[in-house]
């Protein structure tokens, strides 16, 4: 299967993750809000300039900058 980012998935499409990118804090942040591997994602919203993406993962909804959702990869 192909891999994306998650900044890169349309509005509507559920996904699963792969794994996070990034270093430190941000890596650390990202685990956090429960974008870990195998984590189901669902793209609710993105605004007209593509940041922030809002999602809902693990019944939670959350909203990412675009370069916190470029660490996510996704299948």
């Amino acid at each position: 299967m192909e891999t994306l980012k998650l900044n890169q998935v349309r509005v509507g499409r559920s996904v699963r993750v792969v794994r996070v990118l990034g270093e430190g804090a941000l890596r650390q942040r990202i685990l956090d809000m429960g974008l870990t591997k195998n984590a189901e994602v669902k793209v609710l919203k993105m605004a007209p300039f593509g940041d922030p993406i809002e999602v809902t993962v693990r019944g939670f909804q959350l909203s990412l900058r675009k370069a916190e959702a470029a660490c996510v990869e996704v299948v």
